[in-house]
């Protein structure tokens, strides 16, 4: 088969891959039908994470089983599956609990941006939807492999309830996801902050009820008009920076609760947080806890969270994907083998 694979920053390449198989029985081997690369890739791709040698790359996929371990009973041949970007058994203590992220047998992919992918864990990883969907669902089926869990994560960190104020930092897609979450958590004012017109677009569609396109102190004293001059209940930082984490710490009201899910690359001001009572929850998002009901919206198609993808490219073509996406031409790509 082929694939994805990173050589250095700014250089990834479509190359023969060996063909996955089952190792262990309760492993799965799916037919990607689509992938796509994520925010979190670009860290790589632009030299700010090392890369100590060529590596497969990617973690989002949907596809159809090809291959499956004698243990695994809830998937079959033929079926399309959606899972999360970790697997995990979805049996010990900490999936029982809810954490799949963090599952004491779970771990990553080698390299999802690929024809084929192998999947340990396949009973606790894959769900198999209702039926073969409408290639126009693929997107937002895709998008729960990643940043539809990751933004409703945020939301749910975050402590979104009924009748919530709500910022959300960041408008990649992870961001905007967190917009879509946060509306259907019920939250009444949701405030995206976005300075590009598109991704502004896609946010006021996903139910967001104020745009601030301002930065700095700019943008944290339009968020404290829009919110009795305190700032906001719940706020979703769905990028990592430095940057994005203080915006987050001053937009969030003394009480409040900052739902941290980008990638973290800096610190943050801890006193502030002490003095002002701010909760801090969030991390790396338990997919498998949030997709059998994501799955269901999105089957009913209640939501379309696929509207992240602005871009589809052949896999053939993953490093214009990657260049695309650095350079900002593109929320985020779709890859189609």
């Amino acid at each position: 088969m082929r694939g994805a694979v990173i050589h250095s920053a700014n250089d990834v390449r479509y190359e023969d891959r060996p063909d996955p198989v089952i190792i262990e029985p309760t492993d799965a081997v799916i037919r990607t039908v689509a992938a796509c690369v994520c925010g979190s890739d670009l860290w790589r791709f632009r030299g700010l994470a090392p890369v100590a040698k060529p590596t497969p790359i990617g973690h989002e996929y949907v596809g159809i089983v090809e291959l499956v371990g004698d243990a695994v009973t809830t998937v079959k041949p033929g079926d399309f599956v959606v899972g999360g970007f970790l697997h995990s058994d979805n049996t010990c203590v900490l999936c029982e609990k809810g954490a799949h992220a963090n599952c004491l047998h779970g771990g990553g992919f080698n390299g999802c941006q690929a024809e084929k992918i192998r999947i340990p864990n396949a009973d606790g990883t894959l769900i198999a939807t209702p039926g073969m969907p409408d290639d126009d669902l693929v997107p937002s089926l895709l998008a729960l492999s990643d940043v539809m869990c990751t933004g409703w994560h945020a939301a749910v960190a975050a402590r979104v309830q009924p009748g919530s104020t709500a910022v959300v930092v960041g408008d990649g897609a992870v961001g905007l996801s967190g917009v879509l979450a946060a509306v259907q958590l019920g939250a009444t004012t949701v405030i995206a902050l976005s300075r590009h017109a598109d991704r502004q677009a896609i946010a006021l569609d996903f139910g967001a009820t104020h745009i601030i396109a301002e930065r700095g102190e700019e943008a944290i004293a339009k968020v404290r008009e829009l919110t009795d001059g305190v700032g906001a209940d719940c706020v979703l930082e769905c990028v990592g920076t430095e940057d994005a984490r203080l915006t987050a710490t001053e937009c969030v009201r003394p009480g409040g609760t900052i739902g941290l899910v980008g990638v973290p690359h800096g610190d943050m001001p801890v006193d502030a947080l002490f003095w002002k009572n701010i909760g801090l929850a969030g991390g790396v998002a338990h997919v498998r806890a949030y997709l059998p009901h994501l799955l269901d919206l999105v089957w009913k198609r209640e939501i379309d969270p696929g509207k992240v993808f602005d871009l589809e490219l052949p896999l053939s073509e993953v490093q214009a994907a990657y260049e695309a996406m650095d350079e900002r031409r593109a929320i985020k790509v779709l890859l189609r083998p």
